[in-house]
């Protein structure tokens, strides 16, 4: 496709209301040319994608939480991040890169995800997330599965952005480990 042809179908999704342009977080921004623009799916899009389960999913867990129950809704959470963590275990663990064998795997499993190396680390993104509806109303969600994506890669993380909280992507901070340089006494030794 032409780069012409590429924005008639992006005005047409615009204009359809499946997709939102936003102006690119200040990091992004380039200095020369056309400015950029970073296009997200809508409510509307996303409700293109089969998960209509959402309405019964939020319904369950209000009348849990309404009953004395928020304790069950965080177990509810933390059992639904361990499963994730138990299914992602044979793709992600022996990797060497296992920030984009995480991608992969959250892919397969409905997300859509992506890595984007940074200076310091990497960012993950999932650009679908099939419970965005649940987890606007019940965080707990997104912060057990941020406990998870820690777990999974052996280091802290930084949960930057969500779709449920209206965000255009669920963003990931994973930092690059810190290099170990020599102290004095180990410098000595290798001269």
């Amino acid at each position: 496709m032409t780069p012409a042809g590429i924005r008639r179908h992006l005005d047409s999704l615009i204009e359809d209301g499946i997709l939102e342009e936003r102006e690119p977080h200040s990091r992004s921004v380039r200095m020369r040319g056309r400015p950029s623009k970073v296009f997200v799916m809508s409510d509307l899009g996303r409700e293109q994608f089969e998960h209509s389960y959402d309405d019964l999913a939020v319904s369950a867990l209000r009348f849990i939480s309404s009953q004395g129950g928020d304790h069950l809704v965080a177990g509810f959470a933390k059992q639904r991040a361990e499963e994730i963590s138990k299914k992602s275990e044979v793709e992600v663990r022996p990797s060497k890169d296992r920030a984009r064998a995480l991608a992969k795997f959250l892919t397969k499993e409905g997300y859509a995800a992506s890595t984007h190396s940074h200076g310091v680390g990497v960012e993950l993104c999932q650009h679908h997330c099939p419970i965005a509806h649940v987890a606007a109303e019940f965080p707990q969600l997104c912060e057990e599965e941020t406990k998870a994506f820690a777990q999974i890669l052996g280091t802290h993380v930084q949960r930057l952005a969500t779709i449920a909280h209206g965000d255009g992507v669920c963003t990931t901070f994973i930092p690059q480990p810190k290099k170990q340089f020599p102290n004095a006494t180990e410098r000595k030794k290798r001269k």
